[in-house]
């Protein structure tokens, strides 16, 4: 496998610190490097949090330059659309369309352009997986596997660069027992229902 370059990036509380773990987890049975670095200061607030994820033989540094990155992993389209800068050309963008509201567009201060954001995601991905993550909630029950629902879309890219058996068994090792069918369930929800 080539090395691969994957940013995971959100909002507090969405599960991208432990996606990034279930990545270098499974990148790591597969007897792949693994170097990560992650920003989370502002994860109990609702703030901006990203992981840089590195995988294959070599590395020398967990961050990933910009115009470097394989895969962004977009949990919330707008901080999709601001990592835009470390995608390399022709790299992958797997994102939820699901927004998550800043505290000043909820109280009027500002807008959030949903459609705009959406769109100039189309207009600057070339590969672009959008996921209809509240559909997916709904026809998983749960909102709470938005993470494994996005690794399993990434899966399918090819561009994650892992195997879905050890991504599974990285899941299992760190998921409680109770929650394996409902994450095994968003691993596999299919790609079919992934907006144009």
């Amino acid at each position: 496998m080539q090395n691969k370059n994957i940013i995971l990036c959100g909002v507090g509380g969405q599960g991208t610190i432990l996606a990034s773990k279930l990545i270098s987890a499974a990148a790591m049975r597969m007897g792949l490097e693994v170097k990560t670095a992650e920003t989370i200061g502002m994860a109990q607030r609702g703030g901006s949090v990203f992981s840089h994820v590195r995988l294959g033989k070599g590395l020398h540094s967990p961050m990933i330059a910009p115009g470097k990155a394989d895969l962004i992993i977009g949990f919330e389209p707008a901080e999709a659309v601001r990592h835009l800068p470390w995608l390399k050309e022709g790299g992958t963008v797997v994102a939820s369309s699901a927004p998550i509201f800043p505290v000043s567009a909820m109280i009027g201060a500002s807008t959030y352009a949903l459609e705009e954001i959406l769109q100039h995601l189309r207009d600057q991905v070339k590969d672009l997986v959008l996921v209809d993550s509240e559909r997916a909630a709904g026809d998983l029950g749960s909102a709470k596997v938005l993470n494994v629902l996005l690794l399993g879309a990434a899966l399918r890219t090819g561009a994650l660069g892992l195997e879905e058996k050890e991504l599974r068994e990285a899941m299992r090792e760190r998921v409680p027992e109770k929650f394996w069918e409902l994450n095994e369930k968003a691993l596999m929800y299919t790609s079919e229902r992934n907006m144009p």
